[in-house]
Parts: structure tokens; C-alpha cells; sequence
């Protein structure tokens, strides 16, 4: 070996070692992200899943009226009001089986939870025609 080259030998070491490195890390941060697709998948789902989940319990107050007229969820479930009227309006039990909401202005929303099974009427305190129903199963 000359002098020449055995100057150079650390120099070269150290850049197959930075080579080696990179593509080390290259491979890690691919295996990394092809891990991580399932989670971002399952998240992405989850997110559409609660969405969907929100509109199957959901009622929207829009044209002085509850939509769906009657909802029927599963025990446990919440059951969420959204008010899409330019008119303030207020959920109430007919039997006092649930909380009354506050008044709900345009996009207000109340929620309520139904843990035991049954039949919950109700009604607008402010508009009395409106009336709908929360079966729940």
C-alpha cells in the first residue's frame, strides 16, 4: 500500500460507512411507513366509521321538523339534535324520560344518552307540533 492510499483508506472507510448508513435508514423509514399504512388506514376508517355512526344518530331539526320523525338505536347509544332552522328550538321529553336542551340556535347541537331500553317521545317546547321519537333497542 502506498502512502498515498493508506492516507485515503479512513476517508474511503468512512464514506462506504456513511453509504452503508443511508441505505440502512433509507430501508428503515420505507419499512416504517409501510407499517404504519395499516394504522393510518384503520384511523381513516375509524374516523368514517364515527361519521357514519354520527349520522345513524343523529336528528336533524330542519323546516320546523325532526328528521327522522322516529330513530331507533341500540342501548347505550347517543343521540345527537342538530338544529339546521333559522328558528331557535328546544328538545323535551314528553315524559321527562330525558334532559331538556337549552334553546338551540342555528347549528347548536344537544346530546343525550339512552341507557335503558324503551320508547322516548318528544317534542319542541317552543313549537309543540314538533314531535319524534327515540326507540331504543
Amino acid at each position: 500500500m502506498t502512502a498515498c492510499t493508506a492516507r485515503r483508506a479512513p476517508a474511503i472507510r468512512m464514506q462506504l460507512i456513511a453509504t452503508s448508513l443511508s441505505a440502512v435508514l433509507a430501508v428503515m423509514a420505507c419499512s416504517a411507513s409501510h407499517a404504519a399504512a395499516p394504522a393510518i388506514a384503520k384511523a381513516a376508517t375509524s374516523s368514517t366509521a364515527r361519521t357514519a355512526s354520527l349520522e345513524k344518530t343523529a336528528v336533524t331539526i330542519r323546516n320546523f321538523a325532526f328528521e327522522p320523525a322516529t330513530l331507533t338505536v341500540a342501548i347505550g347509544s347517543k343521540v345527537v339534535w342538530i338544529n339546521r332552522d333559522d328558528e331557535p328550538h328546544l328538545v323535551v321529553s314528553a315524559g321527562g324520560q330525558f334532559p331538556a336542551s337549552p334553546a338551540l340556535d342555528t347549528d347548536d347541537r344537544y346530546a343525550t344518552v339512552f341507557a335503558k331500553p324503551g320508547t322516548y317521545t318528544y317534542f319542541c317546547s317552543i313549537h309543540p307540533h314538533m314531535v319524534g321519537t327515540i326507540v331504543v333497542k
